[in-house]
C-alpha cells in the first residue's frame, strides 16, 4: 500500500543524504521515480548533500502541480512508482495535499524530507500540512549538534553572528559555518562589549538587507543549529566565543547575561 512519509529533522541531520539513498535503493530494484526539490544549497533543479553527493531534480515552484507532473512523466513513457520530495518545508499546503492525492488515487509512494520549524520555532506551512496528512512521520536519528556538544533541536538564524528571531521566513544564508569557525576573537579587538546578546527586535528587515546588498555592505546572514537551552538564551557559537577568555574553549554552561524577556534562568 502506498504511503506518504515525512522524514523530519533539524539542519545537518542528513535529510538530503537519506533522500538520495532512498532513491538509489528503489531505483536499484527497478522502480521508477521522480525527484523534486526547492531552494537547494547547490542551486535550482538539484538535490545535494553536505557530504558532497548531488543529483538532478525537478525544481518545485509556486505553480508546480505534482499530479500533472506525474501524468506528464507517464505520458512520456516513464514508470512512476515513487516521488522523492526534498526541502518539503518550502512547499505550499496545497502542494502537500496534491502529494496526498498522488498517494491515495495513483498508488504512488511519496517520501518527503524537510525541516519542521523555522528559525522562530514556528511550523513551515508545508511541514505543518505534512504533519497533518502524513501516514507516518520519522525523525532522523543522526543527531545534529549545538556548539556546546548537546543535541541540537532548533534552527537559528544569525546576522553577523548575532541570533535574530524576527524577519522573513525564508532568507538565503550561509549554512556551512561551524562552531570551530566562529568569528575572530573580538575580545582581542576590544569589541567584547559591543552589544547585548539578546535581541527582541530584528537587527535587519528585508528592505535593510536589499539596500545593504546594493551598496556592497550586506550583513552576513547565516544559520546554525542550537540546543534548546542556547536557543532560548540566544547564545550562538560566535557569541559564545566573545564571552570566553582568549584561547579558552567556550563553556557549555555559559550564561553571563540575563535571559530574554519572559524567561527564567535555570541552574
Amino acid at each position: 500500500m502506498a504511503e506518504l512519509v515525512f522524514f523530519s529533522g533539524t539542519m545537518d541531520c542528513g535529510k538530503s543524504t537519506l533522500a538520495l539513498q532512498m532513491d538509489y535503493n528503489h531505483s536499484a530494484r527497478g522502480r521508477g521515480g521522480i525527484l523534486f526539490s526547492r531552494n537547494d544549497r547547490a542551486g535550482e533543479s538539484m538535490i545535494s548533500s553536505r557530504l558532497g553527493l548531488q543529483t538532478p531534480a525537478v525544481e518545485v515552484r509556486d505553480d508546480t502541480d505534482f499530479w500533472a507532473e506525474v501524468l506528464n512523466c507517464r505520458a512520456a513513457g516513464h514508470n512512476v512508482d515513487y516521488l522523492i520530495c526534498d526541502e518539503a518545508q518550502f512547499y505550499s499546503a496545497d502542494q502537500v495535499e496534491q502529494l496526498a492525492c498522488v498517494v491515495d488515487e495513483m498508488g504512488i509512494d511519496v517520501f518527503a524530507f524537510g525541516i519542521t520549524s523555522d528559525f522562530r520555532t514556528r511550523l513551515f506551512p508545508g511541514s505543518q500540512r505534512l504533519v497533518e496528512l502524513a501516514d507516518r512521520m520519522e525523525v532522523l536519528q543522526v543527531r545534529a549538534l549545538c556548539w556546546c556538544g548537546r543535541r541540537a533541536t532548533h534552527n537559528a538564524r544569525t546576522v553577523d553572528g548575532v541570533m535574530v528571531t524576527e524577519g522573513d521566513q525564508v532568507v538565503v544564508g550561509d549554512v556551512e559555518a561551524r562552531a570551530s569557525a566562529a568569528a575572530p576573537d573580538a575580545r582581542r579587538d576590544g569589541q567584547a562589549d559591543a552589544g547585548p546578546l539578546f535581541h527582541d527586535q530584528p537587527l535587519f528587515d528585508a528592505d535593510d538587507l536589499l539596500e545593504a546588498a546594493s551598496s556592497g555592505t550586506a550583513p552576513a546572514v547565516g544559520y546554525e543549529t542550537l540546543c534548546r537551552r542556547h536557543y532560548m538564551r540566544r547564545v550562538t557559537a560566535h557569541q559564545a566565543a566573545l564571552l570566553t577568555d582568549e584561547g579558552e574553549p567556550a563553556s557549555a554552561d555559559i550564561c553571563s547575561v540575563e535571559p530574554a524577556a519572559g524567561q527564567r534562568r535555570r541552574h
